[in-house]
């Protein structure tokens, strides 16, 4: 083991010697590789986590290079996914940690099986339907996971252990209401708000995972990089007040599936993304067969994308029979052509 390239951050005395060959030795599920993804993988891989499972189910596109650092121009000409770019990336940037990138959308049925081994959950995720979940499983397995949101100028971020301080629900109860809050279809995202908020994540994880849990403040940090505004609301007690229904009570109803939904509307995409009620393994080549009179079909060994003729919607279909339907952000209009071209 080479500690000198680590020699920077080993000379912080509360990391120290010690913490460095706990982050060696430590494994973290990140659920997501988008905006506040991206940054927690590359600052995390260059700390020298020991390994990094990176879970996401969308591609790479020219409008996420104005915030998702870890892509490229070529990453988006080549159609790949984002967890395999990402990890391409990672494994130049550091051979000591092992990259396990997975295409797919976390719901309940894999969220356990993508959790095991693993010591600390980090939310690069962009709904509420997800954190949820993970929180869920969180609670179930005792892994402790950090939370973050971002949108415009602004976001947030909580260090949750479970059945130790407050968690997700204890914050808030429910997802909030469709169109009750700002996305960012309608309030936009500056870079330097996610690069701000996943740093404070990152440093959180860094902490738990080298060993330095009590130096994690039980707080939700909450910044506005327009104004350059911090406020910080301690949560210490919360877990006592909230009389949560899910870490008081026992309630798991998005790791039991009770709450979810099959089709997800991609925040700035016009796009929306449908889920086969079962998960298949699909030949994506006989697909690109089947599909090649109905439009213009492109396929590489993780996804197949389909440019319909009329009307002008855009199909990228994955592996396991999850598919995103670029044209529309009616959940409706996306199954229905779904099943007319895809038919699972």
């Amino acid at each position: 083991m080479n500690l000198e390239r680590y020699s920077r951050q080993t000379r912080f005395p509360q990391l120290g010697e010690d913490g460095q060959k706990n982050l060696l030795k430590s494994r973290v599920l990140l659920c997501g590789c988008g905006a506040l993804g991206t940054v927690l993988a590359e600052t995390l891989t260059r700390a020298g986590v020991g390994f990094l499972r990176i879970v996401d189910r969308d591609f790479v596109e020219y409008s996420n290079l104005q915030r998702q650092v870890l892509f490229d121009e070529a990453d988006v000409e080549s159609q790949l996914p984002k967890s395999i770019a990402g990890a391409r990336k990672l494994e130049r940037i550091n051979s000591d940690v092992t990259i396990e990138p997975v295409v797919a959308d976390v719901d309940y049925t894999n969220i356990r099986k993508l959790a095991e081994g693993v010591d600390l959950i980090l939310d690069g995720t962009d709904n509420f339907e997800i954190r949820f979940l993970i929180n869920d499983v969180s609670l179930e397995t005792g892994i402790p996971w950090v939370y973050a949101g971002c949108i415009s100028s602004h976001g947030q971020t909580m260090p949750i252990f479970p059945n130790e301080s407050a968690c997700l629900r204890c914050l808030i109860e429910s997802p909030p209401d469709a169109g009750s809050t700002e996305t960012c279809d309608t309030a936009g995202i500056l870079g330097p708000t996610v690069n701000v908020i996943a740093s404070l994540q990152a440093m959180t994880a860094i902490k738990i995972l080298a060993g330095r849990k009590a130096d994690v403040a039980l707080s939700l940090t909450m910044i506005d990089v327009w104004d350059g505004t911090l406020r910080q609301m301690s949560v210490a007690d919360l877990r006592d007040r909230a009389n949560c229904p899910a870490c008081q009570h026992g309630e798991r109803k998005w790791l039991s599936g009770e709450q979810g939904s099959q089709s997800t509307v991609l925040c700035g995409r016009n796009a929306v993304q449908i889920r086969p009620l079962e998960p298949s393994t699909l030949s994506l080549s006989e697909m690109a067969e089947k599909l090649r009179e109905s439009g213009q079909v492109s396929v590489n060994p993780f996804l197949l994308r389909l440019k319909l003729k009329d009307p002008d919607y855009e199909i990228t279909l994955f592996v396991d029979g999850r598919a995103i339907v670029k044209g529309t952000d009616d959940t409706g209009v996306a199954r229905a052509v779904y099943s007319r071209y895809i038919g699972l």
